[in-house]
């Protein structure tokens, strides 16, 4: 009988995460691009930027985030094939709104205890989510942290890089007066705001994930982990086939806040209320939680994952073109001149039935 090793008697368990690599591998395989040099298993995820020679004027963009604590959430659902959709949709959907394509991403899992199976379905969702997006998935790192996480808790993190051509890169400097706001419908919560979620549904309310919630026509827990939607070809046909300025990714924060971070300071925008219907589990989160409205808008997303800020004369075909790739759109507001707004983003009316 083979006596454990040290590292194995301190809480790590080699010969699990090596399984955990052969069992993830099969995904990772699957989010690849033609770009991607060598296979799983390198020092570091190597990428063929000879492709960048097309470009004039190639600006790389980079971005990282990680899910917060809807993990927690998935852990326990005991459900972990999904998180992965979050990850990577808040990584890339910050590279499209400058018009980026995301050429590949590298993730970083911690947990207290590599269970496989676990890593595994967490790879899967997230190379699942890089195919959906259109990136290669070019490495990444387990790591496991007795001691300091719980054996059945675990966080996730990413990074990715995407490229753009200078003279087509959206922002602030293209918004002009008349810029017409087309709001695209979120999923649900997508990855923000979890921590007031958890204390009005789990704290406050003392609900279970698997109550079943008649407004939500689903339990609790399966809400909760919808994944997080990914405008990643959206965004960037957007980009390619209209007239569209800027975008903005709308996440920590909530919507006034986000769409403000591409306004330039001399011009304003002012969003409807009543141009749209937040899911019900906004407002379920409004009412369980008393919180007041304010506060729900400058936390969660409120029923609007992504925003494009577009010509007047490019609407119809913005909206046409999202209808055909099955993103739920409409005309929320406009971009106007109002010097004493500087700009800043105003929430307008009321939500139908609010």
């Amino acid at each position: 009988m083979t006596e454990p090793n040290a590292y194995a008697m301190a809480g790590v368990d080699i010969h699990a995460a090596d399984r955990a690599v052969d069992l993830m591998k099969t995904w990772v395989e699957k989010a690849r691009r033609p770009e991607m040099v060598g296979g799983l298993g390198g020092f570091a995820g190597l990428f063929d930027a000879s492709a960048l020679t097309a470009y004039k004027r190639p600006l790389l963009a980079t971005s990282t985030d990680g899910v917060g604590t809807k993990v927690a959430v998935a852990q326990m659902m005991d459900k972990h094939d999904t998180i992965g959709f979050d990850l990577v949709g808040m990584v890339v959907d910050d590279l499209v709104v400058c018009g980026a394509e995301p050429l590949f991403m590298t993730d970083y899992i911690a947990t207290g205890q590599v269970v496989p199976e676990r890593i595994a379905a967490i790879v899967k969702g997230i190379a699942e989510a890089c195919i959906e997006a259109g990136c290669a998935l070019v490495g990444g790192e387990t790591a496991e942290h007795p001691g300091l996480l719980a054996p059945h808790e675990y966080d996730v993190a990413g990074a990715t890089t995407g490229v753009v051509e200078a003279d087509d890169l959206l922002g602030p400097g293209r918004v002009r007066p008349g810029d017409v706001v087309v709001a695209m419908a979120s999923s649900g919560l997508h990855s923000n705001g979890y921590s007031l979620a958890r204390n009005v549904f789990f704290t406050q309310a003392g609900w279970t994930v698997d109550r079943d919630v008649p407004e939500l026509g689903r339990t609790l827990g399966e809400e909760l982990l919808e994944p997080t939607r990914i405008y990643t070809k959206a965004g960037l046909a957007l980009a390619r086939e209209t007239e569209t300025h800027a975008m903005a990714h709308i996440t920590g924060g909530g919507l006034a806040n986000n769409l403000a971070r591409v306004m330039p300071v001399e011009l304003a925008a002012t969003l409807d209320r009543a141009t749209w219907t937040p899911g019900p589990v906004f407002d379920l989160v409004r009412q369980v939680g008393s919180v007041p409205q304010p506060d729900l808008e400058a936390t969660l997303n409120c029923g609007v994952g992504m925003v494009a800020l577009v010509a007047p004369d490019s609407v119809d075909a913005a909206l046409a073109l999202l209808s055909g790739l099955g993103v739920d759109a409409w005309v929320a507001g406009e971009v106007v001149v109002d010097p004493r707004q500087k700009g800043s983003v105003e929430l307008v009316g009321q939500h139908p039935g609010w």
